[in-house]
C-alpha cells in the first residue's frame, strides 16, 4: 500500500499508509490530542474522525473551541435528542435537527403537546444514551434504498427531503445504536462525548419555514464539553432574561407594540427621546465625515422596483398597494430612492466621492412567528448611506467608513469582529469587476491592521461586503454594521458621470449602515446597558426629589436652570417619603438624583446621588451643570 503525505496546520508534513483514519493520525501525534478532538478538516472539508484519507492532503484537527468542532458536537447533541424522542414517543416523526449558534434544535411532528415536564423526561433519556457510549457510524445508500428505509420507518419528512435531492446522489445516514437518521454529518465519534447539555424550550415551527405547511414542535437545547461551561452559559441566559429589552422597554416607558399592529412598534416619549439622541449623534458624526443627508419617498411605483430587481426577487417581503390603478410598493430599503436622487442631476468626477446619507423608514413583511420586540419588526428606521466614487477611490472610502463605524461602536463600549464575504456562485458582474472590488475591501482591512474572518462565496450577488459583528456585555454577538460594494445597481439604473476624458462612465457605489435598524440597535442597547443608559442618551438624565412640598419652589428653580442648560430633568412631586422616591428613581435607572431639603434650599446647593457611584455629597448647582455637560460632551468617558 502506498504512503501519503499529510500536511498539518503548523506546516509540518507526516507520511502515513494510504487509507489511514483521521483518528489514527491524531493518535500518532498524541493520545491526549486524540481524546479531545471532535472532527477534522481534510482539504478544507469537515469530516468525521473515522474518515479515511487516501491521498496527499492538508489536515486540521478540530476541538470544541473551533467553530466546526462545536458544530459537530452540537449536531451530535441533536441526534441524541432525536434518539431519546423516538424511544419515548415512537409515533413521533422527525424533520430536521441542526446545530445553531449556542446550541441545537430538532423539529418533530407529534400529536402530544410537549411541556417542561416532558423535556425533563427527554433529558433523562438523553443522559442514558450518553452513558451507553454508542459509536456514531456513517453509511451511504442509493436514493432508492434511502427512500425504502425511511418509508419503512414511517419518516415522511425524511422521504420528502430525499425526494428533493438529486436523483443520482449517494445519500448518507448516521447510526448510533438502534437509531438511524438521514444526515450529511459530520458527528463526533461516540455519544459519550456529549456530557453537559440542557433542553431549553419548545416552540412552534412551520415545516420548512412555510406558514402553509404543518406546524411542528421545535425542541431547543444547548450543549458544552464541560459542565462548568454549561453552567456559565445558563447563568448568562438568566442575566439576559433580566435584561430582556421587551420587559425593560415596558418598565422604563420606552416603547410598546399594540395588538392592532404586530411588528409595528410605538415609541413612548422617553423612547422617542432616546431615539432622537441616537439620530442627533448619527447626524453629528456624518456631518463631520462629509456626508449630506436626503429623504426619499416611502411609497414608489412598480417600475422602480422592477428596475431595482426587488419586484421579482423580494416581493413576498414587500407591502404593495394600488394608487390610480397603478401598482406601488412601500419601500423595504432605501437604495432605489438613493439611485433616483443621484439621477436627478448629471455629475462630474470632480464631485466624487459623493457621500449621501438617509435616515429612512422602511417596511418589510416578516412572518408573525419571527417577530421579536424591537429585534425583528415590520417597520424600522435604517441609517443608510450610499457613496458614489471612482474605482481608484474604493480603498480610501472603505477605510473611512470602517473608521466611522468603529467610532460609533467605541462610543457605546462595544467590541466587534469583522467578516469579509467574497463572490458567491450566483453573482452578477465580470471577473475584473469582482477582482477590483474584493481587492479594495481586503487591502483596506489590511492597511488598517484589522483582523477579519474570510467567508468565501458568502457575498451578495451584486458585490462583496464587510460585516461588523458587535459583542455586548454578556458576550452575545449581533450583526449590525455592514459595508457592501455594489456594481449592479449603478448599471440597472444607468448611473453616469463625466470623467476626466469628457466621456460618460459608470460610478462605483458603496451601501453601508452603522446602526443598521435603529429600532434593533435600541433593543441591543437596552440589553447591553440593562436599561442603565449612559448620561448622554438617557431619556431622563436627572430627577429632582424634594423631601417635602415645602421645598417645591426650590425644586422648580433647580429644574428651570437645568432645563435652560439642555439637561433632561423631571421632578418627583408626589407626597411620598424620600426613601420611596429614591428607590423609584433607582428602578427607573435615572443617572442622577438630586435630593433637595432645608439645607439645600438655604445654601442653594444640591445633594447629589449617582446611579453608578452612590452619594456624591452637596454640590453647587453650577458645578453640577458643568459636570453633566462635560460628561455628555465626552461620550466615551461617560461610559
Amino acid at each position: 500500500m502506498e504512503n501519503i503525505k499529510i500536511t498539518l496546520k503548523d506546516g509540518s508534513i507526516k507520511e502515513y499508509e494510504q487509507g489511514i483514519s483521521v483518528m489514527d493520525i491524531a493518535k500518532s501525534i498524541s493520545e491526549g490530542l486524540a481524546r479531545v478532538i471532535l472532527a477534522a478538516k481534510v482539504n478544507d472539508e469537515v469530516v468525521d474522525l473515522y474518515h479515511q484519507v487516501n491521498e496527499d492532503s492538508s489536515l486540521e484537527l478540530l476541538k470544541f473551541e473551533d467553530e466546526e468542532g462545536k458544530d459537530a458536537f452540537r449536531h451530535t447533541s441533536s441526534h441524541i435528542l432525536a434518539q431519546a424522542i423516538k424511544r419515548l414517543y415512537p409515533a413521533a416523526k422527525l424533520a430536521i435537527g441542526p446545530a445553531i449558534d449556542n446550541g441545537f434544535y430538532y423539529d418533530i411532528d407529534l400529536d402530544q403537546k410537549l411541556n417542561n415536564e416532558d423535556l425533563e423526561k427527554i433529558e433523562k433519556e438523553m443522559k442514558k444514551i450518553v452513558k451507553e457510549d454508542l459509536k456514531i457510524e456513517k453509511f451511504v445508500l442509493s436514493r432508492e434504498e434511502a427512500l425504502e428505509l425511511m418509508k419503512e420507518k414511517n419518516e415522511d419528512y425524511k422521504v420528502e427531503l430525499i425526494n428533493d435531492l438529486d436523483k443520482e446522489a449517494v445519500i448518507s445516514f448516521y447510526k448510533q445504536g438502534e437509531f438511524v437518521d438521514l444526515c450529511a454529518g459530520p458527528h463526533v465519534p461516540t455519544t459519550k462525548k456529549v456530557k453537559a447539555f440542557k433542553l431549553m424550550s419548545v416552540a412552534g415551527a412551520y415545516w420548512r419555514g412555510d406558514e402553509k405547511n404543518k406546524m411542528l414542535q421545535r425542541i431547543y437545547g444547548t450543549s458544552f464539553e464541560k459542565k462548568k461551561a454549561l453552567d456559565e452559559h445558563l447563568e448568562m441566559l438568566e442575566e439576559a432574561k433580566k435584561r430582556d429589552h421587551r420587559k425593560l422597554g415596558k418598565e422604563l416607558g420606552l416603547f410598546t407594540i399594540s395588538e392592532f399592529g404586530p411588528g409595528f412598534p410605538f415609541f413612548m416619549p422617553k423612547g422617542m427621546q432616546l431615539k432622537n439622541e441616537l439620530l442627533n449623534y448619527w447626524r453629528e458624526i456624518h456631518k463631520k465625515a462629509g456626508y449630506v443627508e436626503i429623504e426619499t419617498p416611502i411609497i414608489l411605483n412598480r417600475e422602480l422596483w422592477e428596475t431595482s430587481g426587488h419586484w421579482y426577487h423580494y416581493k413576498e417581503n414587500m407591502y404593495s398597494l394600488k394608487i390610480d390603478e397603478q401598482d406601488f410598493a412601500i419601500k423595504p430599503m432605501n437604495c432605489p430612492g438613493g439611485m433616483l436622487y443621484y439621477k436627478s442631476n448629471m455629475h462630474s468626477y470632480k464631485e466624487f466621492p459623493m457621500r449621501v446619507g438617509e435616515i429612512g423608514r422602511v417596511h418589510r413583511h416578516e412572518l408573525s412567528g419571527a417577530l421579536h420586540g424591537l429585534m425583528r419588526v415590520r417597520a424600522f428606521t435604517q441609517d443608510d448611506a450610499h457613496i458614489f466614487m471612482l474605482p481608484e477611490q474604493i480603498k480610501d472610502e472603505i477605510k473611512g467608513v470602517i473608521k466611522l463605524i468603529d467610532e460609533v461602536y467605541s462610543t457605546f463600549g462595544f467590541k466587534y469582529h469583522l467578516e469579509l464575504s467574497t463572490r458567491p456562485e450566483d453573482s452578477m458582474g465580470s471577473d475584473e469587476e469582482w477582482e477590483v472590488a474584493e481587492t479594495g475591501l481586503r487591502e483596506a482591512l489590511e492597511e488598517l491592521n484589522l483582523d477579519y474572518k474570510l467567508n468565501e462565496g458568502d457575498g451578495a450577488f451584486y458585490g462583496p461586503k464587510i460585516d461588523f459583528h458587535l459583542q455586548d456585555c454578556l458576550g452575545r454577538t449581533w450583526q449590525c454594521g455592514t459595508i457592501q460594494l455594489d456594481m449592479q445597481l449603478p448599471q440597472r439604473f444607468e448611473l453616469e458621470y463625466i470623467g476626466k476624458d469628457g466621456e460618460k462612465h459608470r460610478p462605483i457605489m458603496i451601501h453601508r449602515v452603522a446602526f443598521g435598524s435603529i429600532e434593533r440597535f435600541i433593543g441591543i442597547l437596552i440589553e447591553h446597558y440593562a436599561g442603565k443608559f449612559p448620561t448622554w442618551i438617557a431619556p431622563t438624565q436627572v430627577k429632582i426629589l424634594p423631601i417635602s412640598d415645602k421645598y417645591m419652589d426650590y425644586a422648580n428653580e433647580v429644574k428651570k436652570e437645568l432645563f435652560a442648560n439642555d439637561i433632561r430633568v423631571e421632578i418627583d412631586d408626589r407626597a411620598e417619603k424620600i426613601g420611596y422616591k429614591i428607590r423609584e428613581a433607582q428602578l427607573e435607572k435615572i443617572p442622577y438624583m438630586l435630593i433637595v431639603g432645608e439645607k439645600e434650599a438655604s445654601e442653594k446647593t444640591l445633594s447629589v446621588r449617582s446611579r453608578d457611584k452612590g452619594e456624591l455629597g452637596n454640590i453647587d448647582i453650577k458645578e453640577f451643570i458643568s459636570n453633566i455637560e462635560q460628561e455628555v460632551n465626552d461620550k466615551i468617558n461617560s461610559l
